[in-house]
C-alpha cells in the first residue's frame, strides 16, 4: 500500500552522501545574502499556526487515533499510546474536528451517550464506508486531554439548525442547566473549554453550495445564537474563501465581519491540477518544481485576502485562519477509494517550511493554520497500519520549528539566486527567524534547488551570538521517504556546516534541504 525502501543502513549512508557537498556549489553559480533584522522585531508567531486537522476520513481517526477495545494494540481510554505519545512530542496546540465536508452533515447527538446506542451511518463524503459514531463529544475532548490540546469544533452549518449548534456549545461549555446535566450523566461533570468554534467548513462547497452574500446572512445568523457562559469566550471563525475567491472574502467581511473574530482560508498545492492525479512518489523534477512552484502561491493567496480584510478591519482584530492546506496528490495505489491516503516524501517536507516561512511573514493577520491531515491523511505528520506506525518527512520538519510557537518573527530580508526548472522559477532558498521567550534566536533556512547546494550569508543586525548549531533534513533522493519497513530514511541530523564571525553568519546549505539553527 505504501511503496517501501528495504535497507536502512544504505538509506542512512544515503543522507551522509547528501550532506557532503561542495561548499561552493552555489545555485546558478550564486551564493545567498540575507540581513536579519534582530533590531526590529515583528508579531507574535502564534502557537497555532502548528494547529492539527483531523477529520472522520478514511483512518483519520479510527485505526489512526482511536482503537478502541483492540487490546493488540496499546492505548489509553481508546486511543492509541505511540500516536498520542509522537503529538504530545510536537506540542499541537489545537486539534480541528470533526472536518472538514464530515462536519458539514455531523450531528453532535448522534456522537454521546453509551457507544452501543449510538447510530451508524453511512459516510457519504469519504468512501462510502460506515461511520460508527464511536468518536464523539467526549472521546475528542478525551484526545485533546491525552495530546495536551485546546479545541476547534466545526459546526454544522450544512444541514443543522441554529438551535443545535447553540446546544452542542452548551452542552460543551455550561457549568450548570439541563445540558450539563446530561454531559454528566454522560460522564464528564465539568465543563470543558471551548476557545475556537467554526461556523461552517466549506458553505461555498459541500457546506452547502452558497452565495455569498446568503453565506455572510448566515454566518450573522448562526454567530449570534453561540453563546459562552459568563467569564469565557468562544472565538468564531466564519467559513472563508476557496484559494483565490477574493469577492467570497470582500462580501463576507463587508456583510458579516463584525459578527466573527476569525476568517478561514483553504488552499491545497494540487500539482497537475484538479482532481489530483500527480503521484506522491516516483515523481521527476519537473513534478518537484511545480509542487513547490504551488506551495509559494500561499504568499499571493494571504497577501491579497489579507488586503481585503484591511479594508475592512484595519486594526486586525479579525485573523486568518488557513485552516486547511498542504499537498494533495493521486492516493495510494491499493488504497480505499476516498480515503486520500498518500505518502510523504522530503517534497513535501520543503512544502512545510516554505509554507512555515510565508505565515511568518504574515504574523500579524496569520494567527491560525491547520495541515490536512494529522494522521493518515493528505500531508500526513503520521502514517499507520495495524500496530505500526511512522513518523513522516512533514512530522520532522513540524518538530524542528517548535521553537516558532509564541515567539517574536525577526524580520529576515533573503536575496536568493533562482532556481528554475522548465516553466516553473523561484527563489533557491526560504527561510524565516524568531526570537523566542528565552531570547534565543532560532533561523531556518531552506534550499529548494534539487541538485545544488547554496552558501547563505546573513548580516546578525541586533543579535549577539558567536555559534550556530541546529539540524537538517534532506536525502539522496527527491522522494525520498519513511515506511514502516524504513522509518528513518529521512529524519533530522545534527548540522555543523553554520558559523558566526564578524556578526555575520555563514551557512552551508546542502541540495534540497531544511535547516533549523539555534544562535548562542
Amino acid at each position: 500500500m505504501i511503496k517501501t525502501i528495504r535497507h536502512t543502513a544504505a538509506a542512512a549512508l544515503l543522507v551522509a552522501s547528501a550532506l557532503a557537498v561542495p561548499a561552493l556549489a552555489d545555485t546558478a553559480g550564486q551564493p545567498t545574502t540575507a540581513t536579519l533584522h534582530a533590531d526590529k522585531p515583528g508579531p507574535t508567531y502564534d502557537a497555532r499556526i502548528f494547529t492539527q486537522f483531523a477529520e472522520h476520513l478514511g483512518n483519520g481517526i479510527y485505526g489512526g487515533l482511536w482503537v478502541g477495545n483492540d487490546k493488540s494494540i496499546p492505548n489509553t481510554n481508546g486511543f492509541r499510546n505511540d500516536v498520542i505519545g509522537a503529538l504530545r512530542e510536537l506540542k499541537v496546540p489545537v486539534i480541528r474536528w470533526p472536518g472538514g465536508c464530515f462536519a458539514d452533515e455531523y450531528h453532535w447527538r448522534e456522537g454521546i451517550g453509551p457507544q452501543a446506542k449510538r447510530p451508524v451511518k453511512i459516510n457519504t463524503n469519504w468512501g462510502g464506508v460506515t461511520e460508527p459514531n464511536a468518536v464523539g463529544t467526549h472521546e475528542y475532548f478525551e484526545l485533546l486531554r491525552q495530546v495536551g490540546s485546546q479545541a476547534y469544533i466545526s459546526g454544522n452549518v450544512g444541514n443543522g439548525t441554529a438551535r443545535e449548534m447553540a446546544e452542542w456549545v452548551e452542552y460543551i461549555t455550561s457549568p450548570a442547566g439541563s445540558l450539563a446535566e446530561e454531559r454528566a450523566r454522560n460522564g464528564h461533570k465539568g465543563a470543558w473549554a471551548l476557545p475556537l468554534f467554526g461556523i461552517g467548513n466549506e458553505l461555498w462547497g459541500c457546506g452547502g453550495n452558497m452565495r455569498p452574500e446568503y453565506a455572510a446572512d448566515e454566518t450573522r445568523r448562526f454567530a449570534t445564537f453561540i453563546k459562552a457562559p459568563a467569564g469565557t469566550r468562544v472565538l468564531k471563525i466564519a467559513s472563508g474563501p476557496n484559494v483565490d475567491d477574493y469577492n467570497w472574502t470582500e462580501t463576507v467581511m463587508r456583510l458579516a465581519g463584525d459578527q466573527i473574530d476569525g476568517l478561514s482560508l483553504h488552499y491545497y498545492t494540487v500539482p497537475g491540477g484538479w482532481p489530483p492525479r500527480a503521484t506522491a512518489t516516483g515523481f521527476d523534477e519537473h513534478g518537484w518544481a511545480e509542487t513547490l512552484a504551488g506551495a509559494r502561491r500561499m504568499d499571493e493567496l494571504v497577501t491579497r485576502h489579507s488586503a481585503i480584510m484591511d479594508k475592512y478591519d484595519p486594526q486586525k482584530r479579525v485573523f486568518l485562519a488557513v485552516d486547511e492546506w498542504g499537498t494533495w496528490y493521486a492516493q495510494e495505489p491499493g488504497s480505499h477509494p476516498g480515503f486520500l491516503l498518500q505518502q510523504n516524501t522530503l517534497r513535501d517536507a520543503l512544502v512545510a517550511s516554505t509554507t512555515l516561512d510565508i505565515f511568518a511573514r504574515h504574523a500579524d493577520r496569520v494567527r491560525l493554520s491547520a495541515i490536512a491531515q494529522m494522521v493518515n491523511v493528505l500531508q500526513a505528520m503520521i502514517l499507520t497500519e495495524g500496530k505500526k506506525m511512522v513518523l513522516t518527512p512533514t512530522y520532522h520538519v513540524f518538530m524542528m520549528y517548535r521553537p516558532w510557537q509564541d515567539a517574536t518573527v525577526l524580520p529576515i530580508d533573503i536575496a536568493s539566486p533562482w532556481y528554475a526548472k522548465d516553466e516553473f522559477t523561484m527563489p533557491a532558498v526560504s527561510g524565516s527567524a524568531v526570537r523566542d521567550k528565552a531570547g534565543v534566536v532560532h533561523v531556518a533556512l531552506s534550499n529548494r534547488d534539487p541538485g545544488q547546494a547554496n552558501t547563505v550569508t546573513v548580516r546578525l543586525d541586533g543579535v549577539t551570538a558567536s555559534s550556530a548549531a541546529g539540524q537538517v533534513v534532506t536525502a539522496a533522493t527527491m522522494d525520498a521517504h519513511n515506511t514502516f519497513d524504513t522509518p528513518d530514511a529521512v529524519r533530522p541530523a545534527p548540522f555543523t556546516g553554520a558559523t558566526i564571525q564578524g556578526g555575520t553568519l555563514t551557512v552551508t546549505l546542502p541540495a534540497k534541504s531544511v535547516v533549523v539553527l539555534d544562535l548562542r
